[in-house]
């Protein structure tokens, strides 16, 4: 029989980072409520839940990177609102923030979870901030206790 390897929803004992942009702030705030929400109803203490601001989505994965190598978290959540415009910027900006999450995650072992919502309406991002359908930034935080528990499994 197979071995399964699966991460349990439990978040006692657990300690995150969270890096959210300040852009679009009436989105992403809703974000990290999401989060908190989350990981507090999974049972994590909201004293080892570290949050830190930047200006915007771009700079989102140098926080990220230099916090997930303290390692004094057990995972870091991103947490940002990208909406498309009339220019490329979009494209840039959004393509440039998941690959810098990306490694960051793979440059230090540590989870480092996308929950970046990427839109082309306002409309879009209030459902996605948990309006219509569920909050990402809920999402995310299940993505992170998840992954770190597997992770102990394999470790």
């Amino acid at each position: 029989m197979a071995k399964i390897i699966e991460g349990q929803m439990d978040a006692k004992g657990l300690k995150m980072g969270v890096v959210i942009s300040r852009f679009n702030s009436f989105i992403t705030q809703r974000l990290l409520e999401g989060a908190e929400d989350a990981l507090r109803r999974h049972g994590m203490d909201e004293a080892n839940l570290t949050v830190a601001y930047v200006p915007g989505a771009f700079e989102i994965p140098l926080l990220a990177l230099k916090m997930a190598q303290t390692g004094q978290y057990d995972a870091v959540i991103c947490l940002g609102a990208v909406i498309r415009g009339s220019t490329p910027h979009f494209d840039f900006v959004a393509a440039e923030c998941a690959k810098g999450i990306a490694q960051a995650s793979m440059q230090t072992g540590v989870p480092v979870i996308f929950g970046i919502v990427t839109t082309d309406t306002i409309e879009q991002a209030v459902e996605r901030a948990g309006t219509r359908i569920p909050n990402r930034g809920f999402e995310a935080a299940l993505s992170a206790i998840e992954i770190v528990n597997a992770l102990k499994q394999v470790e």
